[in-house]
C-alpha cells in the first residue's frame, strides 16, 4: 500500500476529499456497529499545542476502530530538546504505525513526512488545519448536500483555518468570500492557489451577502494572546452577529471550530441560534477522523477503493 500523508487538505484529491467525508458520513450511521479495522495499530499523537477535540476524536477514533493511541507532551518527548525532528520522525515511525502532530510550525509536520515510515497527519499548525476541514464539510454535507456551487463566507482572521477552507474551495469548487481587515489577509501563496474562487473585502456584509455557509474563528489563536487588545480593535465591526446572518441565504448555517468567545468573533445569539450547527460540527472530527484514518491505515478501505479507479 502506498504510504500518504495529510499535510495540507490538498494532499488529497477531489475524490479522496469527497470519499471521506462521504465515509465519515457512513461511519456515523453505523454507530454500534462493531467494526475494528485498526486491531493492533498505534497512532502517535505528539502535541506542542494544547487541544480538546483533536485529542479525543483522534483517541477515541482509534479505539473505536480497535486500535490504541499513545498521548505524547512536550514534557514526554526528545522533539525540540536537542534532538533533530528528522531523527525523532525515523525513530518514531519504527514503533507506531501512523503520527498525528498538532505543533506550532508547518515545517516540523513537514519534516516528519519527509523522514516517516508511516502515514503523519496535520493535526494543526501555524499554516493549516486539514483535520477541521474534514470535519465542517462532512457537516455541512449532511445538513445541505453538495457544496460545490455554494458560497461560503469566513469572517476574520486570514488564519490556519480560512488556508484550509481556500484548498478546500479549490478541491470541490465552491466560491470563498473572505472578509479580513487590512494586515490579517491570508497567506499569498494560498491566495494563489485559491484564484478566482477567493474574493477578499474589507466589509463584512459584502462577503456575507446570500452565503449558504458562514464560519468565523477566534480573533486571537493560541500563541497569539499577547496580541489580544490589538487584535479586538483590528477586528472590531467583524463580529457575526444576528443583523450580520440575516444578510446571507435564509437557510445559510453557521460554523465555528471552537472554543467560541461570545460576544467578540461571534454572538451568543448565533452561536446557540438556529442556523448553528457547531456542536454536530465538533462531533463530527470523531467520524472525520475515523474515516481519515481508515483511508491512511487500511489498504482495502472503501475511499482507497474509489481512489484507485
Amino acid at each position: 500500500m502506498s504510504l500518504r500523508h495529510l499535510v495540507n487538505l490538498s494532499d488529497l484529491s477531489p475524490a479522496e476529499l469527497r470519499g471521506i467525508i462521504l465515509r465519515a458520513i457512513e461511519l456515523k450511521n453505523s454507530k454500534g456497529a462493531v467494526y475494528e479495522p485498526l486491531k493492533n495499530k498505534v497512532l502517535g499523537m505528539l502535541f506542542e499545542k494544547s487541544s480538546t477535540r483533536t485529542r479525543i476524536s483522534f483517541e477515541a477514533g482509534m479505539i473505536q476502530l480497535g486500535g490504541a493511541a499513545i498521548f505524547l507532551s512536550p514534557r514526554d518527548t526528545q522533539l525540540g530538546r536537542g534532538e533533530p525532528i528528522a531523527d525523532s520522525a525515523r525513530v518514531i515511525s519504527r514503533m507506531v504505525d501512523a503520527i498525528m502532530l498538532r505543533t506550532h510550525e508547518h515545517r516540523t509536520v513537514e519534516i516528519f513526512s519527509e523522514h516517516s515510515r508511516v502515514p503523519i497527519i496535520n493535526g494543526l499548525t501555524d499554516r493549516s488545519h486539514p483535520c477541521q476541514l474534514l470535519a465542517d464539510l462532512q457537516t455541512y454535507y449532511e445538513h445541505r448536500g453538495e457544496i460545490a456551487g455554494r458560497t461560503v463566507a469566513w469572517i476574520g482572521d486570514g488564519n490556519n483555518m480560512c488556508h484550509s477552507y481556500i484548498e478546500a474551495a479549490t478541491l470541490l469548487d465552491f466560491k470563498l468570500n473572505i472578509a479580513c481587515p487590512d494586515g490579517y489577509d491570508p497567506a499569498p501563496d494560498f491566495l494563489a492557489l485559491g484564484g478566482d474562487r477567493v474574493r477578499i473585502t474589507r466589509e463584512p456584509a459584502e462577503a456575507i451577502c446570500g452565503a449558504d455557509l458562514v464560519v468565523t474563528d477566534v480573533w486571537a489563536s493560541m500563541g497569539q494572546e499577547e496580541e489580544q487588545a490589538k487584535r479586538e480593535q483590528a477586528f472590531r465591526g467583524y463580529e457575526v452577529d444576528e443583523k450580520l446572518m440575516k444578510m446571507a441565504a435564509a437557510d445559510a448555517l453557521f460554523m465555528h471550530c471552537l472554543p467560541a468567545h461570545r460576544g467578540e468573533e461571534v454572538s451568543a445569539a448565533v452561536l446557540e441560534g438556529p442556523q448553528s450547527v457547531v456542536w454536530d460540527e465538533a462531533e463530527n472530527r470523531l467520524h472525520a477522523q475515523k474515516a481519515l484514518l481508515e483511508f491512511l491505515l487500511v489498504k482495502d478501505s472503501p475511499v482507497r477503493k474509489l481512489s484507485t479507479h
